[in-house]
């Protein structure tokens, strides 16, 4: 006795012959068919058969796959590159292909290539926000009373930084010497 087929996802129906067919168009394998809806290779390539379908070479099958992954690549490099500011030579890395490489694949996606000057501004703007921020906890923990030398050790920075960048938040100094929080001046009556 020959056991049935098995159901598909749904649960309810067998696996048709178009459903197989449309699934192979999309660009599925042979293979890929047999491991999603469990049956032989000789069912499904009979079911395929069956439902009128064009089969492929394994050549084409590789160069329909290799556009799908050329095109996936594509995408996710300017991903990298429009929201990560990414410069070609940190696509080619990621992508393990030459720069011209990347750059084709970057235009292929959509994308248009920056100047150097552009990719330069924007790692600029970036590191600016970056050293706002730092600047405005220094000098949070600065009016808390943290002494100059103290926040330079602690943040691994020189002490000319710190005060670079407590500059740049506009901190009100202590005068020298004086470490604590701010004090503040009494008026005699």
């Amino acid at each position: 006795m020959n056991p049935q087929p098995p159901p598909n996802e749904t649960g309810t129906e067998t696996v048709t012959a178009q459903s197989l067919r449309e699934q192979y168009e999309a660009g599925a394998t042979v293979a890929d068919l047999v491991a999603a809806n469990g049956m032989s290779y000789g069912t499904v390539l009979n079911r395929l058969r069956e439902a009128g379908t064009v089969m492929r070479t394994s050549w084409q099958t590789r160069r329909l796959r290799d556009s799908q992954a050329r095109r996936n690549l594509a995408a996710h490099l300017r991903r990298l590159y429009e929201q990560q500011g990414a410069t070609l030579t940190e696509l080619a890395a990621a992508g393990s292909v030459t720069r011209r490489v990347a750059r084709r694949l970057l235009i292929e996606a959509g994308g248009r290539p920056r100047t150097t000057q552009h990719t330069l501004r924007i790692r600029a703007a970036a590191d600016a926000a970056r050293r706002r921020k730092l600047a405005v906890g220094l000098r949070a923990r600065y009016e808390a009373g943290a002494s100059v030398p103290e926040l330079a050790k602690e943040c691994n920075y020189s002490i000319a930084t710190v005060y670079r960048l407590l500059r740049l938040a506009n901190t009100r100094m202590r005068p020298q010497h004086q470490h604590g929080p701010a004090r503040r001046t009494r008026k005699r009556s």
